[in-house]
């Protein structure tokens, strides 16, 4: 089984045509299955009132559908963060006699620039979709890191989280540690749309039953993972490479939000040094942050006038 998950940004009506709502909370899942083949899409339903709900949206994506209508603040950040989160395939749909040429200019220098154009027809959307998804590679060997964007109790089973697979491969039986906390889960059960499995890999949406652990004991951005693959850190050091679109001055003891994975956490800046255009941040967060030691950390300003994306955040491990 192959599944493509895609951020969806655009009029909810165009979602609901193309596949099923499924979860719904500041992030609503649509589900599209055909054979052994899957598709999700995710909207940020509470964006742009919340950009956490944006984030998490690009952050569990391996594409984007960006349907465009109009010229908007909101466009110029979705298309920032797509760029920011790297989300660097994608779909993008024109309407209301926006055209090519008008967009061009927008997206230029960002990964949007390779992004294919489609056309309003979903019918043919949906097969170019299912198709796509049928070719998603999504055999990964290594440890598994799956982290939790929805958790909670199912009578005659327990505590069932909802995720993808960020990397590697979950097995059923797999004994994982409960980042940040010290707890350890068995994965009793796998379930991809619905379906029992014995596995699964980087891509899958999953459902995992675990034992060991409540659903009170857990949050979104939680991360099932082995022992000693991930860092947990309240403290991090390193370098910050602002968005081309960033002018407002960073100072210290500006409150900043960490993104990476299913995390958003605020981090207090508690110095700065170095290139003015590429400075070393030393951040002190609220709860300890986890990463790895790939993690390209999205750091964004909640306070911000007109961007709220400041810029990626490399950490020093």
């Amino acid at each position: 089984m192959s599944n493509l998950t895609i951020i969806y940004l655009g009029p909810s009506d165009i979602a609901k045509e193309l596949a099923k709502k499924g979860t719904e909370s500041d992030i609503t899942f649509y589900n599209l299955k055909r054979g052994n083949d899957t598709l999700t899409l995710v909207e940020p339903t509470r964006y742009p009132e919340k950009l956490s709900s944006l984030f998490f949206s690009a952050a569990l994506s391996d594409a984007a559908l960006l349907v465009i209508d109009e010229i908007s603040a909101a466009l110029g950040e979705c298309i920032v963060m797509l760029d920011a989160v790297r989300v660097s395939s994608g779909y993008i749909m024109l309407r209301n006699y926006i055209d090519q040429a008008t967009i061009a200019p927008l997206i230029a220098g960002t990964v949007l620039e390779n992004y294919t154009y489609v056309s309003e027809d979903l019918t043919t959307l949906r097969e170019q979709l299912l198709h796509n998804a049928a070719s998603a590679s999504t055999h990964a060997d290594g440890p598994p890191i799956v982290p939790i964007d929805h958790h909670f109790n199912v009578k005659g089973i327990g505590t069932v989280i909802l995720g993808c697979v960020a990397k590697g491969t979950v097995r059923k039986h797999d004994q994982l540690l409960v980042w940040p906390t010290k707890k350890t889960a068995q994965i009793r059960s796998i379930q991809k749309h619905d379906d029992d499995a014995n596995d699964a890999y980087r891509g899958d949406r999953v459902g995992l039953a675990l034992k060991g652990v409540t659903a009170d004991e857990l949050d979104r951005g939680y991360i099932l993972a082995p022992e000693n693959i991930l860092i947990a850190a309240d403290e991090m050091r390193g370098q910050l490479s602002p968005v081309a679109w960033w002018k407002q001055p960073l100072k210290e003891q500006m409150i900043l939000y960490a993104g990476y994975w299913m995390q958003f956490s605020p981090c207090r800046v508690t110095s700065i040094s170095g290139d003015a255009n590429n400075p070393i941040f030393t951040l002190m967060c609220d709860r300890p942050f986890v990463f790895d030691k790939e993690a390209e950390i999205v750091l964004h300003y909640l306070e911000g006038e007109r961007l709220r994306i400041v810029g990626t955040f490399r950490p020093e491990v």
